[in-house]
């Protein structure tokens, strides 16, 4: 039996490609966190280029869209990540899991995590997601991909947000929040338009993770624009 990816991908991701005018070409191997589990597309793939589709209600409930958020949900957390969008496992659908759990939360400082506005929350599920923007505050930090895997850079978000669309049920849902959920929201999202946060990153902060880690963990953020003259 085909997997959910196989069954639900392949005529969709024709037809990104045929738009696109382009032959499939991989320059970074897809990213695999289990055997059991489809592959993370890498950047280079037409698929995280491309606006992805809107997923009509009537499909919601079928057992082949069940298991496609069951599988992007076992997939985010085998990465292990805080968020995935539908096109990084090869669906242009608008589609976004996303969570952010204790024992993730736990390996900040307390300094961190409040710098951040960074705490646990549960699995949420957004389809069709709109994003609205709140307000005038703005923060900045590092972020990775799971689809640029090795690397991160520093990032300019809006602090809060608002989400509308409809749960892993079809029934409609709003979530307003501030700080690292705000980030990950608008991470996810642009995901769904075809965009990296390498588009929107602060393009001398682009860092290997490795290198993140050794240089600037522990510091505040001020301390780090001050390093890399931002």
């Amino acid at each position: 039996m085909k997997s959910i990816v196989a069954r639900l991908a392949a005529p969709a991701i024709a037809g990104v490609l045929l738009s696109c005018g382009a032959a499939p070409v991989t320059t970074h191997p897809p990213m695999n966190p289990s055997p059991t589990l489809p592959l993370i597309v890498q950047a280079g793939a037409p698929v995280l280029r491309a606006r992805a589709e809107e997923v009509p209600a009537e499909k919601i409930p079928t057992p082949e869209f069940q298991e496609l958020v069951r599988t992007m949900i076992a997939t985010m957390r085998a990465a292990p990540g805080v968020g995935l969008a539908a096109p990084q496992i090869g669906i242009p659908w608008r589609v976004i899991v996303l969570e952010d759990r204790d024992e993730l939360v736990k390996n900040l400082t307390a300094d961190e995590r409040r710098e951040r506005e960074r705490a646990s929350f549960d699995t949420r599920v957004f389809v069709n997601p709109v994003l609205r923007l709140v307000g005038e505050e703005h923060a900045i930090f590092f972020e990775g991909c799971l689809s640029v895997k090795g690397y991160v850079g520093l990032v300019e978000r809006s602090r809060e947000v608002e989400v509308t669309g409809l749960d892993e049920h079809g029934a409609a849902r709003t979530w307003h929040v501030t700080g690292w959920p705000a980030r990950i929201l608008q991470h996810e999202v642009d995901h769904l338009e075809g965009t990296l946060y390498i588009d929107r990153m602060k393009t001398r902060s682009f860092v290997t993770a490795d290198q993140a880690k050794a240089l600037y963990a522990g510091k505040p953020i001020a301390d780090v624009r001050k390093a890399l003259g931002l």
